[in-house]
């Protein structure tokens, strides 16, 4: 069955997050201390947000994607989601390291990232996105990052407005290059070598066996996704949407280079557009909404950069909300001392009631 939030609204389930809210939602329970979870696009830090715990996304290639089921495999990344920061830190630093067996893994030597715990920004320079003012964004979140920006002022860090002008064309290139790196990922998954496969009548074969199979393992968001990577692959289609898909992706990481060139230490943005919303609340809707979920996640996965959501507050109905902090690559012990910071002065301390 579904995994469920550990907060409820009232007596209405809600969703975890995704993709990793199973493990967002046992470390909230308190089933477990930490976890580990994969973000191709906003599944730590989503879930760790809908579940009021710490989850974060270390720069592409920080951690060792061998033995992950790859959906989007130059987007995808491993991370920890725990109950605070420290812990995040101290499981980061066990998960990083070279592994041989990942071609995208980084030969880097791996810091003592709790021991940059001191909680000291005073001088840091973190940077507010214009472009990530969406119209319509619910009155609680803008609050919460302006109460976020006031919380790190008040520790001593220097706060500036910065640009990042090719922010609106994250989504759709985001929906262009995951799908069809998916499409080829999952193409393995079909009933032959390993996993599940189908039942079919004797007078079928191995087509069948191919369709029957991929039908019933795969979901109807997967399908969509398969078949919307499969199109955009296609040779009359290649140019038009996934050559300019990686062009706009180039432009989108240039932005995040000029913001950090220009002296900004982090990124300070809402972590999701809103706070967790109840099970199936999205199978009615467009997809396209659903997919505006991610609309402040992507765009560090598309620039590989390091991402962390921290829980910083509750919305009117009691449910959590998370900040967001992007980090310089490679420089996730900074990141994690402003989140730390940033946690210590939000002073979140609320768990979901016990239900279960």
């Amino acid at each position: 069955g579904n995994a469920i939030n550990p907060w409820r609204d009232q007596q209405t389930e809600l969703t975890p997050g995704g993709s990793s809210g199973g493990s967002a939602a046992a470390v909230a329970g308190d089933l477990c201390l930490a976890a580990t979870g994969t973000d191709t696009g906003g599944s730590i830090r989503q879930p760790a947000a809908f579940t009021g715990i710490v989850g974060i996304k270390p720069t592409y290639g920080r951690c060792s994607r061998w033995g992950i089921v790859a959906f989007a495999s130059s987007l995808d990344q491993a991370g920890p989601m725990t109950k605070s920061v420290r812990d995040a830190a101290i499981m980061l630093e066990a998960m990083c390291g070279h592994d041989a067996k990942d071609s995208t893994s980084a030969d880097l030597p791996v810091p003592n990232f709790e021991a940059a715990l001191t909680g000291d920004i005073r001088g840091k320079k973190i940077a507010i996105p214009k472009e990530y003012r969406m119209e319509g964004m619910p009155a609680e979140i803008e609050q919460l990052w302006s109460d976020g920006s006031d919380m790190l002022r008040d520790a001593g860090a220097e706060i500036i407005d910065v640009s990042l002008p090719h922010t609106k064309y994250a989504l759709p290139a985001y929906y262009v290059i995951a799908p069809a790196e998916a499409s080829s990922n999952l193409a393995r998954y079909d009933g032959v070598r390993y996993g599940r496969r189908a039942k079919i009548e004797a007078s079928e074969g191995i087509t069948q066996m191919y369709e029957k199979t991929r039908a019933e393992g795969f979901g109807a968001e997967v399908q969509r996704r398969i078949m919307i990577g499969t199109y955009v692959l296609s040779a009359g289609f290649y140019d038009a949407y996934y050559n300019r898909a990686r062009r706009v992706r180039a432009l989108i990481k240039k932005d995040f280079d000029d913001v950090f060139q220009a002296g900004a230490d982090a990124i300070l943005t809402p972590a999701t557009p809103s706070a967790a919303f109840p099970i199936g609340a999205m199978e009615t809707m467009d997809p396209v909404q659903m997919y505006l979920n991610d609309v402040f996640t992507v765009t560090v996965n598309l620039a590989g950069l390091p991402g962390i959501s921290v829980p910083a507050g509750l919305d009117k109905n009691g449910l959590p909300l998370g900040l967001q902090l992007i980090g310089r690559p490679w420089e996730e012990g900074d990141l994690l001392n402003t989140a730390y910071a940033l946690e210590n002065a939000a002073g979140f301390v609320a768990k979901a009631p016990k239900w279960w």
